[in-house]
């Protein structure tokens, strides 16, 4: 007796993390980094998680702000700096639209080892933060 045709069975694919939920999870990592740092609050701004060390923002997040394809965060950076990585890592850094012309560069939190982004986040912190708060470190 033949067997009927069995249709081999499709393999069970997990569903797709979408943008926010992948946004979520690394937002958590800039979070954890900044709220560990002296003076920083939280306080959504244009819809995003920014961060100040008292009254001056020190990162912005960019989850796919306008679509614009970035899962990242603004961060102020030294003189010559926002150049320098854009050039060298342009897929990790880039020219964020109207904070960019200011000195700020884009951070893309896929693309960054935990070290890079405590790093970024922490001089960020030091550009902005009164000098008192910096003494609390």
């Amino acid at each position: 007796m033949k067997q009927p045709n069995k249709k081999p069975q499709q393999k069970k694919i997990a569903p797709r993390k979408t943008f926010a939920a992948l946004g979520e999870k690394h937002i958590r990592r800039v979070r954890t980094i900044c709220m560990a740092l002296p003076g920083t609050t939280e306080k959504l701004s244009h819809g995003e998680p920014t961060f100040f060390a008292n009254k001056r923002v020190f990162a912005m997040i960019s989850n796919n702000h306008h679509n614009d394809g970035h899962l990242a965060v603004m961060l102020p950076a030294p003189a010559g700096v926002q150049e320098a990585l854009i050039r060298d890592e342009a897929e990790k850094y880039y020219f964020p639209p109207y904070v960019g012309v200011k000195g700020w560069v884009g951070v893309e939190l896929r693309a960054v080892s935990e070290d890079e982004l405590g790093f970024h986040i922490t001089e960020a912190h030091r550009l902005m933060a009164p000098k008192k708060t910096q003494k609390l470190r």
